[in-house]
């Protein structure tokens, strides 16, 4: 029995904010700062899932130091292209990160009504130091003061998706960041 298989149809992009050679670039920068900035820490990385899975899979592989990783699942969109604002843990921490140097890794720094909470949530476990670290920053949405230690770009307001970003749980797989046409926010 065949499956069928479905490519991301190239019209459901209006535009291509970053693509493939700039975000690997800049993920190569940004590892390369973290690396000097941790090189005696033997920080964890926390990762927000799913979004942010991409993004930690090329960065760590540009940080040449010693670090752990761990994960968190976080909830505030639902199936919709706005946050809720309201913050759900799906899946916490496997490992206690007291007296660790934590660093989150998060694709898409928006609101900040997600990332306070994840912060407040690990600064409840007595780290040593929590720094952040997002691929994309939209500031013009920020509702929540939040301070990015490293930024990957900074992005006008508009829906994207691509490399971990999704909407309704696609195009994640797209290698680009790229601006999700209005009349697909209804098909997904």
């Amino acid at each position: 029995m065949a499956t069928e298989t479905r490519a991301v149809p190239a019209d459901d992009i209006a535009e291509i904010l970053l693509d493939a050679p700039a975000i690997a670039a800049k993920v190569k920068e940004l590892g390369a700062r973290i690396a000097a900035d941790y090189a005696d820490k033997d920080p964890v990385l926390v990762s927000i899932l799913k979004g942010a899975l991409p993004f930690l899979a090329d960065l760590m592989r540009q940080v040449p130091i010693r670090l752990s990783l761990d994960f968190l699942e976080v909830s505030s969109y639902g199936s919709s292209t706005e946050s809720s604002g309201v913050v759900r843990i799906l899946k916490d921490l496997a490992n206690p990160v007291a007296g660790r140097h934590v660093l989150v890794v998060e694709d898409i720094l928006d609101t900040g009504f997600t990332l306070r909470y994840v912060l407040e949530h690990l600064n409840d476990q007595k780290p040593a130091s929590i720094r952040l670290c997002t691929l994309v920053d939209k500031p013009a949405r920020r509702i929540v003061p939040i301070t990015v230690d490293y930024r990957g770009f900074e992005i006008p307001d508009r829906f994207v998706v691509g490399y971990g970003l999704d909407y309704g749980e696609r195009y994640r797989n797209l290698p680009f960041i790229g601006v999700l046409k209005p009349e697909v926010y209804g098909r997904a």
